[in-house]
């Protein structure tokens, strides 16, 4: 029993791990989001925490809700309790999550609509980083700015860029066929030779402000929670 117990609690943890803060792009469990995770008798119960106390709300209740799914979609799951501590909403997240009230329904007096085109926004932005890391990949192994527009998926060798962009392009539903364009619009449309410095230089910023405000919120969580206690077996 102890065994089955601890491959419960390991598949729940692999979940929590495809939950990423929808800004940062990053596993909520790399970025010491989970405090700790427990299953018994079938019921898992998950911590959370943020950098801050006034975390943006409907970040947090993407995660928080993000994680409820990840984990009740564990088989041998029975039941999940996901639990957002010390932050100012979490009452409200935790109960609209709890019982499938969306985000208009777990805050009625402030929000006018659901985060999907949020979600929608950060998908994009995240590609577009992702995008630009490839492409940096394709420079780095010969390839000029010129020739780029012609790079195709599989012109980008085995790796995390091509593991990454693959990830985020299945996300936003562009193609992943190995003959499609790595340079492309959010539309899917292919960059035109003229406007690829442009769009470098604008996926780079998107790629560095990611990068940036990932770093800023693990120092944030560093300070806040100084004792650094993440969840166990998160390596």
């Amino acid at each position: 029993m102890t065994r089955v117990v601890a491959d419960l609690r390991g598949a729940v943890v692999d979940a929590l791990r495809t939950v990423r803060d929808p800004e940062l792009d990053e596993s909520v469990v790399d970025l010491g989001f989970v405090t700790s995770s427990t299953v018994d008798g079938g019921h898992a119960e998950v911590r959370l925490r943020l950098p801050t106390y006034f975390c943006a709300p409907n970040f947090a209740y993407l995660m928080v809700a993000d994680a409820f799914d990840a984990v009740r979609a564990v088989p041998g799951i029975s039941g999940v309790s996901i639990r957002l501590e010390d932050h100012f909403a979490s009452d409200e997240i935790n109960s609209g999550v709890a019982v499938g009230a969306g985000f208009v329904g777990s805050f009625p007096d402030e929000a006018a609509a659901e985060l999907d085109d949020l979600r929608r926004d950060f998908l994009r932005k995240t590609h577009v980083a992702a995008m630009e890391r490839a492409c940096r990949r394709l420079l780095a192994d010969g390839w000029t700015i010129e020739s780029l527009p012609q790079a195709r998926l599989a012109d980008l060798p085995d790796g995390a860029e091509r593991s990454r962009l693959l990830r985020r392009r299945a996300d936003i539903d562009l193609p992943l066929t190995p003959g499609s364009r790595v340079l492309v619009g959010d539309d899917g449309a292919p960059v035109a030779p003229d406007d690829v410095p442009l769009r470098l230089r604008f996926a780079q910023a998107v790629r560095v402000s990611i990068d940036g405000n990932a770093h800023f919120c693990r120092g944030l969580l560093a300070t806040r929670y100084s004792e650094s206690a993440v969840e166990e077996d998160s390596a």
